[in-house]
């Protein structure tokens, strides 16, 4: 058989397709599987549950969320319309997104490609911080929501074209 080579936007658009269909998947499982989070369409951002408990920290332009996750969870995170910067503090996860999946080990960081989901498994009770930008210093949490994260790979897209 004859390879055939992609170019990164071929990549990311087969990933795209198959992140969709494995959260169909994982939304299905998780009706049946409490380690299973994943958000939904009018809360694309999973909130704070016996599960993964959250906790939500607000400074001048800046908004950071603690997110605790028990080892065994699996959690589908949102689609996040900006660059930022997650911090491992503690345990040890593998995060599949468009670029693979990859296994990081506390104390670490993570520069979290905008566009990007991404599916996280907790090998051990692990503590995960997103930094994001707040520059109208939002504090209602569905607002934050709103503002952060796009619900389909097709909303994301119009924020875009959109913001140029």
């Amino acid at each position: 058989k004859k390879k055939k080579n992609m170019n990164k936007n071929q990549l990311a658009t087969n990933f795209e397709d198959k992140i969709i269909g494995i959260t169909e998947q994982l939304v299905e499982l998780s009706k049946i599987d409490d380690n299973v989070i994943v958000g939904t369409e009018e809360k694309p951002i999973v909130t704070n549950s016996e599960k993964v408990p959250i906790k939500h920290f607000f400074m001048d332009g800046v908004y950071v969320r603690e997110m605790t996750m028990y080892q065994g969870t699996v959690v589908v995170g949102a689609i996040h319309k900006d660059l930022h910067m997650c911090f491992l503090l503690r345990g040890h996860l593998t995060i599949a997104s468009k670029d693979g999946a990859k296994e990081y080990v506390a104390p670490c960081y993570i520069i979290a490609e905008p566009g990007t989901r991404r599916v996280l498994y907790s090998h051990k009770d692990s503590v995960w911080y997103n930094t994001h930008k707040n520059p109208k210093g939002l504090k209602k949490i569905e607002d934050i929501e709103d503002y952060l994260t796009s619900v389909t790979f097709e909303d994301y897209k119009k924020y875009v074209k959109n913001k140029k």
